[in-house]
């Protein structure tokens, strides 16, 4: 029997585009943040766990402006999400995004890294709470970072991202919000970058969290650090 002209072709066609979907699913979930397993099936490395925070160092330029104005010696931080088995890095960089843990770390000065966690984080970061985390992570992400610390949610920076995760998931205020005024702006690198984001019209006045605000938080405790 003749086989039709476009038999052999549609179905290389329908095969092709069927495998390209299913790889495409796998690499870009519709929500990222939705993990398939069930409960007991997940296991993490040591010490560490579902929606502790991590601080590195960072050396651009921006980032030791950061340093020096804050006086900390963290530049970056992200929070840490279990995925379907995989630690991942939910951070504010261009654009805001998840990036594995073990690639994040290598991201950091000397690899150094601290991990802090919620003091009650047993009690209070229930599997419920940590979906509801990453729900509203989920709305914030591939946001444009904000270069220019801006509190809104238009575009948004490392430390602003967790402590609104925080606080949109899980009803905590990891620290209280300072102004820009209150930090170090007399040292002259920091006074260059400033120059670079404002011109001459700084917000002194605009709320902000930095790294260090996070790090220095009496609601957090230290798991790991390998400074």
């Amino acid at each position: 029997m003749k086989k039709p002209k476009y038999l052999i072709p549609g179905i290389t066609f329908l095969l092709s585009f069927c495998c390209a979907l299913y790889v495409t699913l796998q690499v870009f979930p519709v929500n990222p943040f939705l993990s398939s397993k069930t409960k007991g099936e997940i296991s993490f490395p040591d010490k560490i766990q579902d929606g502790d925070i991590i601080f590195q160092t960072s050396e651009s330029p921006q980032c030791e402006a950061v340093r020096i104005a804050t006086n900390s010696k963290f530049s970056h931080c992200g929070i840490i999400y279990e995925i379907n088995g995989n630690l991942f890095v939910f951070e504010a960089v261009q654009p805001v995004k998840l990036t594995r843990l073990d690639n994040w770390i290598t991201h950091g000065k000397d690899q150094n890294y601290m991990v802090k966690r919620l003091k009650n984080a047993a009690k209070v970061l229930t599997p419920d709470t940590l979906q509801k985390m990453k729900d509203y992570s989920q709305q914030l992400m591939g946001k444009e970072y904000d270069a220019f610390f801006e509190w809104t949610d238009t575009r948004i920076y490392c430390s602003e991202l967790i402590w609104k995760i925080y606080k949109n998931g899980a009803n905590i205020e990891l620290s209280k919000l300072q102004e820009l005024k209150d930090f170090n702006l007399t040292d002259e690198r920091v006074k260059k970058i400033l120059k670079e984001r404002y011109g001459n019209d700084i917000p002194l006045e605009e709320k902000v969290v930095s790294p260090s605000n996070l790090a220095d938080s009496d609601l957090l405790v230290t798991v790991i650090d390998t400074y």
